[in-house]
């Protein structure tokens, strides 16, 4: 992959002419999202995500940290934060923003290290790609926790993105699940590899979760079909 989130993300903080970043899916159009958004303070964030830093305690892992924010609010307030992306460029930004460790890791390759709390935010579950792989990102997680540690993550139920039938039902796809979507990310006139992405409702984050020995508990609901869930 090209790392365009992360070019976009390294111009913003380098004041390297920064343009609006342009997402599309293989179910919905184009749609121009800001890149000062990723950058955002803890009071601009929705209340889901200011939930998740609320709920915080111990030693932190902040997992796809992006340009970093939700890790520097954790680091301001004394917390012990390790924050991996797989975007070298948006670790370049995390650390010029001065977050203290912040590496390019994928999750599955971290060994070794135990965490109290484990934070997967705006829509956590995306890194599992599809609802077949995600088992073994939830297996790992456990691995990474502390007794009595957590994991919060936030996601979606898009079934509003469908069209409904009469009686009430939605047309969706009948060859998977229907949060994996594919996307595709253009900055700057170059567009990057698409890459499949998963939005999972509750329920079935919550069925995911018990089949791997985790116990999982809806903390907060958002106006727009988004949920935040922890689990244990």
């Amino acid at each position: 992959m090209k790392d365009i989130f992360g070019k976009a993300i390294l111009d913003f903080q380098t004041s390297n002419s920064p343009e609006d970043l342009v997402t599309e899916t293989n179910i919905s159009e184009a749609d121009e999202m800001s890149v000062e958004y990723l950058f955002r303070s803890y009071k601009e964030m929705p209340k889901l995500e200011k939930k998740a830093l609320q709920l915080a305690k111990g030693k932190v892992l902040d997992i796809g940290c992006g340009a970093g924010s939700h890790s520097l609010h954790l680091q301001k307030k004394g917390f012990d934060v390790t924050s991996i992306d797989i975007s070298e460029n948006a670790i370049k930004a995390c650390q010029l923003r001065g977050l203290q460790n912040a590496r390019v890791q994928n999750l599955l390759e971290v060994e070794n290290e135990k965490f109290d709390t484990i934070i997967l935010l705006m829509n956590g579950t995306g890194i599992f790609r599809t609802l077949a792989k995600t088992s073994n990102y939830l297996q790992k997680l456990k691995s990474l926790l502390n007794t009595n540690g957590q994991i919060l993550i936030d996601s979606s139920d898009i079934i509003y993105m469908f069209d409904q039938e009469e009686d009430g039902g939605f047309i969706v796809p009948t060859d998977g699940y229907y949060g994996e979507l594919i996307f595709t990310v253009t900055y700057k006139g170059e567009t990057d590899v698409a890459f499949p992405w998963l939005y999972l409702d509750y329920n079935t984050l919550q069925n995911a979760a018990h089949d791997n020995g985790l116990q999982c508990e809806l903390i907060l609901e958002g106006k727009h079909f988004d949920y935040l869930a922890k689990l244990f």
